[in-house]
């Protein structure tokens, strides 16, 4: 009987429907992975319980949440806020036999669904996100427990009342490294990083608060509470015993689960770090035994994310399955190294998590913008070969096979010979792969444009005497990651010897760890060593708030450098991070590079990571750029451009979707330095393709279009302002009664704010178009670029300076048009600097200007894009539209408005594809997932 029904599949169909069982059982009982399309981005993944049946329910990146059944069928959707969710639990807390689901937002909200996804109730105290929820008992009542960056501690009613507020300062232990003391504003407080229980052997359950003050160097606390009571009764500091720190370096935490690990009934703690690859740790806690133990995970790349663990059984023994990057780790408790098994894949994914009721393990989608969510059955011999060779349908499948036919067109394109010449761009840190050096070598030989760097990147730098350097710090100072062993002649040698073969080289000639790598005198020598060949002298993060140590390092160092560059074909690259091209550079110590005195050597470029205002620095470099104080700006795409929490730090992107549409949005621009970290060349080399062969236009300044008449320049910073944007790693900044009485024209920059919606007033929402903190690389600026600028009128302006007017650098069309308004990141100012006016008041003024000049824009473009309007000709301008979800990819309509012009023809230059307007003078263009065009709009008379 067995053996027919295995020989017939009309009797299994038969036996299961008479079992109860789905259909789909049939195809998946073997199956190791079963991927489930979505249609979103699936960041976060839990499981659900409804009458003992289980589902899964899963957060997007916009903060939709979805049940779906293990069938792949949607059972319901709820989009929620639109930001962001930092946390979800499932829990029955009405005793129905059926989960409710409770979310943490980004928007200082708990929201309560119950099992058809409908909004039961909602819980918020203020503005501050919820970072961390859970439920917990006491007897027969059930409470929600949560926590978030206001630094206290809530339970809630199961219908969502508040019944206690613990504030952390009556319990946290968490303070500031002595040298970061001034920087925030109280010690003892701390944020929830997790909010969990354990189960002990009793049955009974402890509450365990990992609270935290920094997301970035402070792995925290374990603080344990009995249920409903104000203290904690056990305090336990996240650390390595004393023979243990020389081999591991415990960072911030991103994963927290429980289980009985070692089979005496008592749960332990699992923790997964959130850092790079070469630092991830599993750190599990043993409560009864009060005990640390550590597992190094290693033989992952270069990449950041979290170690997300589940236990399952294999072989009958309690394993640890630890996804890692795009890999999977088995181990037992007492494993070494070597006796792990490794699983390597191709992509990583968002989260993981383990449904106790079928054993199933689930992970959410690829970092790299998929949509699916994926079911491993770890009970499925094939489960490990299938992991192996997972590739993702949905979104993934669609970048590439968009990818692909963008590359395909572009081999038939022919670049219009009315068609400007385009700007050099410099590839400073390319890494060419075997199988791309036949492109790169026709792009050397046939179009010399984009420029291939050797790029070096030196573990040994010099060894000189530092004792006639003034400051202690820079005479003290050193780089931990490098190796201080060259003489002055071998560092020069080591170095000049890159010059060989190639049109110039690019370095790190110091860093703001340390500044000095390398002497001025030995950089001067390499200088003269280029024979005019370019040089780029990298100079990560180059910022000191000791305004002596500031200025020692301008004048002693940058200025003599740069002065010295002039003549060398050389560029000194400032890759500064947070808001300094919007508030540091604005300094008196920096008036010498923003006076233009030496705009041919300074490129301002930026290392985004952690950074929450990707839309500001950007209009800050556009605007130091346009207005004569640099002649180039550059750019950095590298794996932690994706980092906004590190504390939840999923930077391993494997398909480079995002770099690529970002380097093509700065390139169009007018982004000549390129700082690039390719994690696929094969899949980004296009980006060189399209430079070469002129699809992808270089403009200069005065050729640009998008740039809205409105623009806002920066007096002097406002100290509360410069201290918030460069603050971006604390998270215990909150206070309610200051954020209330103090509005701010750029505001929640600090670490308090991942994900967090912007103020109604703030800069970023009315004149970007942005609404959160969070990866804003491509914001739509529906009006325009809103340029950030040095003052140009009145007061503030500074007189005579060698960089000349705005209006002098920028395309005619703005020469009668351009209209400034003046801020220091607090309060807008008069430009005769009599009157002062609010943030949260006078945006309305600026907004309402901002919609009506940009009508003098030959063409303005809304919807989910980015988008370059340039002049490539007389008669012709080239739209660049990008699509602009940047690790959320998802089809894009680009509605271009015709304001001042009537086209002849609007062409997709790749495709031929040709658009016309309808009665509103409008032209809808779809760009696909992952995707960009290049739209060529011909003219009826010369611009």
């Amino acid at each position: 009987m067995i053996h027919l029904l295995y020989k017939n599949t009309f009797l299994i169909f038969t036996f299961l429907i008479l079992l109860g069982q789905p259909f789909s059982a049939l195809n998946n009982v073997k199956k190791g992975i079963i991927s489930i399309e979505t249609g979103y981005t699936i960041s976060k993944v839990r499981t659900a319980n409804n009458s003992k049946n289980s589902y899964i329910v899963a957060s997007s990146f916009e903060g939709t949440v979805l049940g779906i059944s293990y069938e792949g069928k949607k059972l319901w959707e709820n989009k929620l806020s639109g930001f962001m969710n930092h946390d979800i639990w499932c829990a029955d807390i009405t005793a129905d036999g059926k989960d409710e689901i409770l979310v943490a937002n980004a928007n200082g909200t708990i929201y309560c669904l119950n099992f058809k996804g409908e909004t039961l109730w909602s819980f918020k105290k203020n503005d501050a996100p919820m970072y961390a929820v859970h439920v917990i008992s006491k007897g027969k009542e059930s409470y929600v427990v949560a926590g978030g960056f206001d630094k206290s501690i809530y339970y809630l009613s199961t219908s969502g009342k508040e019944l206690k507020e613990i504030k952390s300062k009556t319990f946290s232990i968490e303070k500031p490294r002595s040298m970061f003391k001034k920087d925030i504003p109280e010690s003892n407080v701390c944020t929830s990083n997790f909010i969990r229980s354990v189960k002990k052997a009793d049955g009974s359950k402890v509450l365990v608060v990992l609270g935290t003050n920094n997301h970035m160097n402070v792995p925290g606390t374990l603080y344990f509470f009995k249920p409903f009571e104000d203290l904690p009764f056990k305090k336990v500091k996240i650390q390595a015993t004393p023979e243990l720190k020389k081999k591991i370096r415990i960072r911030p935490l991103g994963d927290f689960k429980t289980g009985d690990v070692n089979g005496d009934g008592n749960e332990e703690i699992i923790l997964g770090s959130s850092a790079h690859a070469n630092d991830l740790l599993v750190s599990t806690y043993d409560m009864a035994n009060d005990n640390f133990s550590f597992n190094r995970i290693t033989k992952v790349k270069f990449g950041y994310d979290i170690a997300h663990s589940v236990l399952i059984k294999e072989n009958d023994k309690a394993t640890y399955l630890t996804r890692v990057g795009s890999q999977i780790h088995l181990f037992t408790p007492n494993s070494t190294e070597k006796d792990v098994e490794r699983l390597v894949s191709t992509y990583a994914y968002n989260d993981m998590c383990k449904d106790e009721i079928t054993g199933k393990v689930i992970m959410a989608s690829a970092q790299s913008g998929g949509s699916c969510i994926h079911i491993i059955n770890t009970e499925s011999k094939n489960w490990k070969k299938e992991f192996k060779d997972l590739k993702p349908k949905g979104k993934i499948a669609e970048i590439i096979e968009n990818t692909n036919l963008v590359r395909n067109q572009l081999k038939h394109f022919k670049k219009p010979s009315s068609q400007n010449k385009s700007q050099p761009v410099y590839l400073m840190t390319e890494k060419v792969p075997q199988s791309q050096l036949a492109l790169k070598n026709e792009i050397d030989r046939k179009f010399k444009n984009p420029m291939f760097l050797n790029s070096l990147h030196m573990r040994n730098v010099e060894k000189f005497d530092r004792s006639s350097l003034a400051i202690e710090k820079y005479r003290k100072t050193r780089d931990r990651r490098k190796k201080y062993t060259l003489s002055p002649q071998e560092a020069v040698n080591q170095i000049s010897n890159e010059y060989d073969g190639a049109p110039g080289i690019a370095y790190w000639a110091g860093h703001g760890n340390d500044p000095f790598m390398f002497s001025l005198s030995t950089t001067k020598k390499v200088l003269d060593k280029a024979n005019g060949k370019k040089t780029v002298l990298i100079y990560p993060e180059v910022e000191d708030h000791s305004k002596e140590n500031l200025d020692f390092l301008v004048n002693d160092l940058m200025y003599p450098l740069a002065k010295y560059s002039q003549s060398k074909n050389a560029n000194v690259f400032l890759r500064s991070k947070n808001v300094f091209w919007l508030g540091s550079n604005y300094l008196d110590s920096w008036s010498r590079l923003m006076s233009g005195e030496f705009a041919d050597v300074f490129v301002p470029s930026m290392e985004e990571t952690t950074d929450k205002s990707m839309e500001l620095s950007f209009a800050g470099r556009m605007g130091m750029w346009t207005s004569g104080a640099v002649n180039g700006w550059g750019t950095r795409a590298v794996p932690d451009n994706v980092s906004f929490d590190r504390s939840r730090q999923l930077g391993y992107q494997r398909l480079p979707n995002h770099f690529l549409r970002m380097l093509i949005f700065h390139t169009a621009n007018g982004a000549q330095f390129i700082n690039n970290f390719a994690v696929d060349q094969d899949y980004l080399s296009i980006y060189w393709e399209l430079i070469a062969k002129g699809a992808l236009y270089v403009p200069q300044r005065n050729e640009i279009l998008s740039i809205s008449p409105v623009h806002l320049s920066m007096k002097d910073p406002d100290h509360h302002y410069l201290n918030d944007g460069a603050n971006v790693k604390w998270t215990a900044f909150y206070d309610e009664e200051f954020e209330n009485n103090n509005p701010f024209v750029l505001s929640r920059l600090n670490g308090t704010w991942p994900g967090a919606p912007v103020t109604e007033w703030d800069f970023s929402r009315y004149a970007a178009g942005v609404k959160e903190r969070r990866l804003n690389f491509l914001a739509p600026y529906e009006n325009g670029l809103v340029l950030i600028t040095p003052p140009q009128n009145g007061v503030f302006a500074k007189k005579n300076v060698r960089r000349g007017k705005l209006v002098d650098n920028l395309h005619p069309l703005y020469k009668n048009s351009m209209k400034e308004y003046i801020t220091d990141g607090r309060n807008y100012y008069s430009s005769d600097g009599t009157q002062t006016f609010k943030a949260n008041e006078y945006y309305k003024v600026i907004e309402s200007d901002l919609k009506e000049n940009s009508k003098k824009l030959p063409v303005t473009v809304s919807g989910n894009v980015a988008w370059v309007v340039a002049q490539t000709s007389p008669n012709n301008l080239r739209l660049t539209l990008i699509e602009n979800g940047y690790i959320n990819p998802t089809n894009a309509t680009a509605i271009i408005k015709l304001n001042t012009i009537k086209p002849l023809k609007v062409t997709d230059i790749l495709s031929e594809e040709e658009f016309r307007s309808d009665s509103n003078s409008e032209i809808k263009i779809g760009i696909p997932v992952g995707g960009f065009r290049f739209i060529d709009i011909e003219l009826s008379q010369k611009m």
